[in-house]
């Protein structure tokens, strides 16, 4: 067994049999065929490696010591059993092995492995933080941003969080944030996008209170405004400039008595109580005009 032990293409797959006692491993070439053999060894070590030759030979030898080993004849059925189970039970490993690393970034759970040797555990040697991704959409339209990684999230207590970093600045510093509390779940949308938008949103994935991973958007805004928007601008702008220049020119009409009498329309209410006015102080001073003439009059007399 210590051809097994050093063998490096074969350490897994062979040292399930070392459960099985020493009668029954000279057994194993009458109850598995080549076919299942070299199945284990693909398992393990891959279909194309070129180790599999040596993961055959490694099964030769670990039982060439015991071909003449003699059991008894009712332990056969058991032990066509206990091979079937165990070739079952490797091809369950084979599934359950740890996930690869997936890059370029994130605390992956899945992925975490527990090394015997020392009796610890690791995590893929990722930083948190992922690239920033770029995006860049017309002013007007529509922006939209997905907070997703392309590793295994677990399934249960993930919660997302929005943050900004406005004034065109495309970063990573998390100083330059701020949050955004009214994006909720993994995806955030902008409708209209508009100039004051520009700039990097950042998505924190984050489990149980631990971040799993940060993602950066950088948004940058192009284009002129829509056609509808512009020409509303340029006549509000014309309005304010026509405004000053008006309230300039223009002065109170304040019409004569001739104007009056050859404008009927120009007869407003205003302007009638003011003819009014201006007959009665009339009468009345030309009646005062003619008393005194009299009272001069007579008093001479």
């Amino acid at each position: 067994m210590a051809l097994l032990a050093q063998d490096s293409a074969v350490p897994s797959a062979l040292v399930a049999l070392m459960v099985l006692r020493a009668p029954a491993w000279a057994c194993l070439l009458c109850f598995t065929s080549y076919k299942e053999r070299m199945r284990i060894c693909q398992i393990f070590i891959g279909v194309q490696s070129r180790e599999l030759q040596k993961c055959e030979e490694a099964f030769a030898a670990a039982f060439e010591g015991l071909l003449d080993t003699e059991i008894n004849y009712d332990e056969r059925s058991h032990l066509h059993d206990a091979f079937t189970q165990m070739t079952h039970s490797l091809q369950e490993m084979a599934t359950a092995r740890v996930q690869a690393c997936i890059p370029p970034c994130g605390l992956q759970e899945v992925a975490r492995r527990f090394r015997c040797r020392g009796c610890y555990s690791t995590v893929c040697d990722l930083p948190l933080d992922c690239p920033v991704q770029d995006l860049t959409v017309t002013r007007g339209n529509e922006a939209k941003f997905s907070c997703t990684v392309n590793f295994e999230l677990p399934k249960e207590e993930i919660t997302y969080s929005w943050k900004f970093a406005g004034g065109g600045v495309r970063t990573q510093d998390v100083s330059y944030f701020q949050d955004l509390p009214w994006a909720r779940g993994y995806l955030a949308r902008i409708r209209p996008v508009q100039p004051a938008h520009r700039g990097t949103f950042s998505c924190v994935i984050v489990h149980d209170q631990i971040p799993l991973a940060r993602l950066y958007f950088f948004l940058n805004v192009t284009g002129a405004p829509p056609r509808g928007e512009t020409e509303l601008q340029v006549s509000f702008r014309e309005v304010l400039r026509w405004a000053p220049r008006e309230a300039d020119l223009i002065k109170p009409w304040r019409p004569s008595l001739g104007e009056l009498l050859a404008k009927p329309e120009a007869l407003t209410l205003s302007n009638q109580c003011l003819l009014a006015a201006v007959v009665a102080l009339a009468s009345a001073g030309t009646t005062l005009m003619v008393w005194m003439f009299f009272r001069w009059y007579f008093q001479g007399s």
